[in-house]
This record gives structure tokens, sequence and C-alpha cells, in this order.
């Protein structure tokens, strides 16, 4: 197999179109073949003379399904970074968006056939590029061919920088409904980053804000997802999704309906009303593979941090047992899993029978904890005002009676 190595002067796109055409014309005997690749050759050069970039990076793709299939992957390597290249040569934004549409839609045409490779092409053909919205593009179809072709682990590591991208990209509120979306799907695949999955399908869902109800019915489907898995992830007890519009929608939806009060009971209610809504639809948390015990598990803990947010910072042991349902001999363990789950910080007072809440972990933060806040902080902003008026008198007083000694030393 001959290896394609630029090593002369001489520009190395044509040595790459020869390579290609010899390779594609191989099976047709050198009577046939030798015209053939002539002609390519003489057409890249009209196209390289001419400045037509596009029409040369087209005619160098026309070959590529049958170089993935027949060469290395160091020569395959090497013949793509000199197509990539040719955005290099480009003038204008625009003509830099159509080559780099034309490079990574050839690329990702089929995923499965070598997917990191085809990857590693186009974060290559990424880093050449230089306007956002090409970059954007070629981004997209790196998430999508990870996705399609099984190798999230390649791309996930990129979404360490996701905000930054974001920021330098300056895209449109459907294509970061595309971008949340597509991420939100590789980590699921990935299945080991639930909750960062979850994260960007939120902020999926919160770019539905003020949308008639064709637009808003989009994001129906992933609003039941979002909320499925918010139910189902072990170590997430808090969000934000009841205010969301996209899932408020559900509310009142026919087939959704009963998912939506799901979310309302783990998120505003406790145990007693998740049994309750359990026995009355045992079959529908079945089908979207909820757990029942995991649920109370859940359920428990999230019951036993809302005691903690509206017992003045005092929960009787009894109340405990009889909340979460559970044994006299239970009550210090769920304290301690709330304890080591970081939802609440407490001391147990067994002396007395009551936990002693100094911290717990709001379930939501809408209106209400935000007027909570307030009113705490203008509380501690009072306090601290008056421990300085405090000081303040205390020094004066000080002052005052260090002086009247000195006069009467003087004396």
């Amino acid at each position: 197999m001959t290896t394609v190595v630029p090593t002369s002067e001489e520009d190395p796109v044509l040595p790459v179109v020869r390579f290609t055409a010899e390779l594609s014309w191989a099976d047709a005997g050198p009577e046939v073949a030798e015209p053939q690749v002539t002609r390519l050759c003489m057409e890249a050069q009209e196209c390289m003379v001419r400045g037509r970039w596009l029409d040369l990076a087209s005619l160098m793709l026309a070959s590529a399904d049958i170089v993935f299939s027949k060469v290395s992957d160091k020569d395959l390597e090497c013949i793509f970074t000199v197509i990539c290249n040719l955005v290099s040569k480009l003038e204008t934004p625009n003509e830099e968006v159509e080559v780099a549409k034309l490079i990574s839609t050839k690329i990702t045409q089929q995923p499965t056939d070598k997917p990191a490779m085809r990857l590693k092409i186009l974060f290559n053909l990424y880093n050449l590029l230089e306007g956002p919205d090409s970059r954007f593009f070629v981004y997209m179809q790196a998430l999508n061919l990870a996705l399609n072709g099984k190798v999230t682990d390649h791309i996930v590591p990129s979404f360490e920088k996701i905000d930054c991208f974001f920021k330098e990209w300056n895209v449109g509120v459907k294509d970061q409904r595309n971008l949340f979306l597509t991420v939100a799907n590789v980590l699921k695949e990935n299945k080991s980053s639930g909750k960062d999955s979850f994260k960007f399908l939120t902020k999926y869902l919160a770019t539905f804000t003020g949308e008639d109800s064709y637009v808003m019915s989009e994001a129906k489907e992933e609003a039941v997802r979002a909320v499925i898995e918010f139910v189902k992830a072990p170590d997430t007890f808090q969000c934000d999704l009841l205010d969301m519009p996209a899932v408020g929608q559900l509310e009142k939806d026919a087939k959704y309906a009963l998912v939506y009060q799901l979310l309302n009971i783990f998120l505003t209610q406790r145990l007693d009303a998740y049994l309750e809504f359990q026995a009355a639809n045992s079959t529908l948390l079945k089908s979207y593979g909820l757990v029942h015990e995991d649920c109370i598990t859940k359920m428990r803990l999230m019951s036993l941090v809302d005691l903690g947010c509206n017992e003045a910072g005092q929960i009787p042991y009894a109340l405990i047992k009889d909340t979460l349902r559970i044994n006299d001999d239970e009550i210090e363990l769920w304290v301690v899993k709330a304890i080591t789950a970081k939802l609440i910080d407490c001391k147990m007072d067994q002396m007395n029978q009551v936990v002693l809440v100094s911290r717990c972990t709001e379930r939501l933060f809408g209106q209400q904890q935000w007027h909570f806040l307030r009113s705490k902080l203008a509380s501690w902003r009072g306090n601290v005002a008056s421990l300085i008026s405090t000081i303040q008198a205390n020094k004066v007083v000080e002052e005052g009676g260090s002086q009247a000694m000195q006069g009467m030393a003087s004396r």
C-alpha cells in the first residue's frame, strides 16, 4: 500500500488527488484508469488555479468511501488533513461554512465505520476553522457522530469547555435547543454521567418560555423524560422543573397529567402522598421503569428535608417516625443518611428525642424561598448594623474613660 507523505515543495493536494483517483480506478485496468486519473488531476489543478475550493473539496471527497475502506488509519488521517486544510485557503466566512458542511457531512455519512477515526478528523477540521458558524456546525456533526457511532467517550471530555464554546458560537435559540438536547443524549448514552445528562436536559427545557402551544409541544416528550430522570436519580433532590413552562404544559395534558402530579409530589409533598399515588398508579410507575422501593427511599429523604425546613429547626423523633413510616430504631439511621447526602446539617439530641437542624436543602427554590432568603439577609444586615453600633458606642466610652484618667493623672 502506497503511503501519502507530502515531502516535496509541491502542494500536497495534487498527490492526494492522484493517490485517491488511482485507488478508485484500480480495478478498471491501466488503459481505463490512467486517463481518468489524469482527468481528475487536471480538474483539481484547474480548481486550484481558479480558487474554486468548494469544487476541489467536492472532487477530493468523491472517493471518500473507498478511501475509508481501503487505506490504513495513518494514510486516512494524512489524506483528510490535506482535504481539511482547504478551509485555510478560503476568504469569506460563507465559503468556510460551505466547505466545512461539505467535508463534515461526508465524514459522518457512515458513522459506524471507523467512528473514532472519523471523529478525530472532525476535531482536526474544527481546529482549522475560524468562523463561529462553521465551528458550531462541525461540533454538532461530531456530537451526532459520537452518538450514532457509539463512541461517546471520545467527545464527553470536550463538555468541560462547553460554556466557553457556547459564548464563542453565539447561536440562536433553536441551535441552543439542538445543542443542549444532543449533549444530554450523548451523556445518557455514555451512562456514566446521569446527573450531567439531566443538567443539559433541563437547560434544553429552560429555552422554552413564551412560545405558543404548538412550539411548546416539541418539548413535551423531553419534559416527561426529565421528570422521570429526576424521580429515578438517587442523588438528585433539588430542581426547578415546576417553574418551567415546558414542564407546566403536562399538568393539563390528557396523557401526561399524572407524570406532572408525580413531580409535584416529589417536590412539594411527603411520603404519604407518594404512597397514595402509587397505590392508584402502580402500572404507570412500572411503565416508566420506576422501582417502588427506590421511590420510597428518595421520598423518605425528601420528607425528612421538608420536616427540617418547616419545623422551626427542631424535629421530634416521633414526627420523623410517623412521617417516614419507620420503626424507632431506624430514625437515627435515616437522619444519618440525610446528612451523608448533604441534605441537612443537624445534631441528634437523644436525651430530648429531637433533631436540631441548622441547615437543610430546599427541594424547590422559587418565589417563597427568595422571599425567605431576602428576609434572612435583612435580619443579618440588621444584626451586623446593631453590632457595629454597639462596638462604636463602647469605643466612645472607652476613649472618654481614657481621657478622664489622663486628666486625673496630670493633676
